[in-house]
């Protein structure tokens, strides 16, 4: 029984997948302000999630730093990228962003250059990730929302920001 349910998952992220736009593609800016996109991680697992320094979640880069290094060698990829759109919770510029993570955290996981996640002003990232192609729809309710990108860059999963690293159970 556990077999069919597990199957019947597969099958339903594989559909989902298929009709999801590449994500691998987008640009972007890492925290020093250097062009990237996600294409750096084809065929591996990646997990954006749009972070912020002065939220009631920001405890998460903990569990998210230790998820990254348990598993950087298996194949995942852990991308913050952060944003102030929920409460002003992340005012501060990239380089404060950048030494907060990593005094307070010892964040190792790649960290992006600021943007927004909503409304018209929401980087194309987000408007791929949340659109109706993406398979997952619906806005950004807040921050340290979770985005599981398959070897492919097909979104695969969402979770909302309550979802703690105990419960994201990544296996690769």
């Amino acid at each position: 029984m556990r077999f069919l349910a597990l199957l019947a998952t597969l099958l339903t992220l594989s559909m989902h997948a298929a009709e999801s736009p590449n994500l691998l593609t987008i640009p972007l800016k890492d925290i020093d302000g250097k062009e990237m996109t996600l294409a750096a991680n084809k065929a591996k697992v990646v997990l954006v999630v749009n972070v912020a320094s002065a939220c009631g979640y920001t405890a998460q880069y903990e569990g998210l730093e230790a998820l990254y290094r348990k598993y950087k060698a298996k194949g995942l990829v852990i991308v913050g990228v952060p944003c102030n759109d929920f409460g002003g919770q992340e005012p501060g510029t990239e380089a404060e962003i950048k030494k907060f993570c990593s005094s307070r955290f010892e964040v190792t996981f790649p960290l992006t250059s600021k943007v927004s996640t909503k409304g018209k002003t929401a980087h194309p990232l987000f408007v791929a990730l949340t659109g109706k192609e993406a398979g997952h729809p619906g806005p950004v309710s807040w921050n340290f929302n979770k985005f599981l990108l398959g070897p492919d860059g097909k979104l695969l999963a969402r979770f909302d920001s309550s979802l703690r690293r105990s419960r994201l159970n990544f296996r690769p």
